[in-house]
This record gives structure tokens, sequence and C-alpha cells, in this order.
């Protein structure tokens, strides 16, 4: 049981859950609930394997800062039996996604919004683009369950995603923005700072509902 506590929070499971909620509500709207259940899985198995990619990245630095908070850092797992959970759940998830109501057109979209969430761990977080796989991430969820239903994305639906997907990156940051700067992670809202990341984040969020509101 504490294994598994620690493998849930290491997905970071507050915005697994949230991410994985906002896709059931979605599959519903545009298919039914039975369906909708089938999706929600498919898109936690995706961001399991997000923000386990991410722990296991970060777990030097982490360690470092003594973030007790991560299971890694409390030993509450360790970095092998995640590392072994990470390589079975990434082509499970490939699988379940492409196999499930997503379809094969819908289920690529979403995989390459993961694939983005893992490039930004391993990549983007450390330069001036870090807003873009968080931008390309949040505008592919959305689109791809239209696409399950062979309905072609409106641009409201790309460009909102985006926008508020960029909204959640300087957001999440915020926090651990100077433990960041110590450790040499120079994304987009380090090189800006707290107060203007907060800045960016409200007009974008107000962006984000304004293009929703007028064109939706």
């Amino acid at each position: 049981m504490n294994k598994l506590r620690g493998l849930l929070k290491a997905s970071h499971f507050g915005p697994t859950l949230l991410v994985t909620a906002i896709a059931w509500f979605l599959a519903a709207h545009y298919w039914w609930e039975g369906p909708a259940y089938l999706i929600a899985f498919g898109v936690f198995t995706g961001q399991l394997v997000v923000g386990w990619s991410n722990d296991l990245y970060d777990y030097a630095d982490d360690l470092k800062h003594n973030r007790v908070n991560k299971p890694l850092v409390a030993g509450s797992i360790t970095a092998v039996y995640l590392k072994r959970w990470l390589l079975f759940m990434t082509p499970f998830s490939f699988v379940a996604n492409l196999l499930g109501p997503l379809g094969f057109r819908g289920g690529l979209v979403y995989m390459f919004g993961i694939s983005m969430g893992v490039a930004y761990n391993f990549y983007f977080k450390y330069n001036a683009f870090s807003w873009l796989p968080y931008a390309l991430a949040f505008a592919a969820l959305p689109s791809c369950i239209a696409i399950s239903k062979e309905i072609n994305p409106p641009l409201w639906m790309w460009l909102g995603g985006a926008i508020f997907g960029t909204a959640a990156h300087f957001i999440n940051v915020i926090k651990d923005m100077d433990q960041d700067r110590l450790s040499g992670i120079g994304g987009l809202p380090q090189l800006i700072g707290k107060r203007n990341s907060i800045v960016a984040a409200a007009v974008l969020i107000a962006l984000g509902a304004l293009i929703v509101f007028l064109f939706n």
C-alpha cells in the first residue's frame, strides 16, 4: 500500500487527476459515459508516464533541495522500482489509447501530447521555449477527443487549449522558481521572474477564456 501511494504521488497525482477529470467530461460530451471512462483511463495512464519520468529525471535535484514531499526522496519507493513501472506503463499507455475509443488518429494526437510532456522533462524546461510542450499538450487533449468522433477540432479548441496550457506552465513553476534557478533551470518563467509569471498567467487565462467564449 505504501508503494502504491508512492507511485500515485510520483505521478503528481493532483494535476494527473485534474487532467483525467477534464478528459472524462469532454469524452462524456462527445461520447457517453461508457466510452468516457475508457478514454479517461487511457488519459490517466499517459499522465502517469509524464509524472513518473519527471520524478525520475529530477531525482538528483530533488535530493539536492531535500524535497521530502517527493516519494523517491522520502524513500517510500526506489528509483529502480519506479523505472520498472515506467517501462511497463509507456507501451501500455500507447496501446490502450490507440486501441481504445480514441481510435488510431485520436490516440496518436493524445500520445503526441504525452511525448511533449516527456520532452519538457528532459529538454524544454531548461530554455525559453519551456512553454511550448505545455501549449501543444493542452491543445492535444480536447482535440484528440473531438478527432475520435471524426470532428475536425475548431480553431478555438486548439488555440484555447494552447493558451491555457501555457498559463498552467507559469503557475506550476512559480512555487519552486528560486530553487530551479539555483539548479540552472532557465525556462521562460524563471527568466522573467515570479511577478511577471503571475501577470503572464493571469493575462493568458483571461485571453483563453475570451477566445473560448467568443468562438465556441
